[in-house]
C-alpha cells in the first residue's frame, strides 16, 4: 500500500491525495458504524430516531451512554457496541495517521531492514 524505503518520498499532491483518500474512507466507515448503531438503539431499545442517533453517537466517539437502557437485548447490544466503538476509535486513528507516520519514517529512514538477511 505504501512505498518502498527505497523508493522517493511521494509528492505532495500524492501525499494529499493519500490523506484524502483516507479520510474518505474513514468518514465511510463511521456512516455505516453509526447505522448500525442507531439501527440497534431504534430496533432493540425501543428509542426515537432521534434519541438512538444520540445514544450511537455518544457511545461510537467515546462520551458515553445518555440515558438508561430497559430490556436484555437492548443491554446486551449496547455492551457490544460499546466495546466494537473502543476499537474502532482505535483503527480509524491509526488508519488516518498511517500516512503521516509513515512519510515521518520513510523521511527517517525508520523501515525494518530485516530483509536484508
Amino acid at each position: 500500500m505504501y512505498e518502498h524505503h527505497t523508493h522517493h518520498l511521494l509528492t505532495r499532491a500524492e501525499f494529499a491525495l493519500r490523506v484524502l483518500r483516507n479520510v474518505f474512507l474513514s468518514a465511510i466507515a463511521v456512516a455505516i458504524s453509526l447505522s448500525v448503531g442507531v439501527l440497534g438503539y431504534h430496533f432493540l431499545a425501543h428509542k426515537e430516531w432521534v434519541d438512538a442517533l444520540l445514544d450511537a453517537s455518544m457511545i461510537l466517539s467515546g462520551m458515553g451512554p445518555v440515558g438508561t437502557l430497559d430490556g436484555n437485548a437492548a443491554k446486551i447490544f449496547a455492551s457490544c457496541y460499546a466495546l466494537f466503538s473502543g476499537l474502532f476509535f482505535i483503527a480509524m486513528l491509526g488508519f488516518l495517521l498511517g500516512p503521516f507516520l509513515h512519510r515521518l519514517m520513510h523521511h527517517f529512514h525508520f523501515d525494518d531492514d530485516s530483509d536484508d538477511e
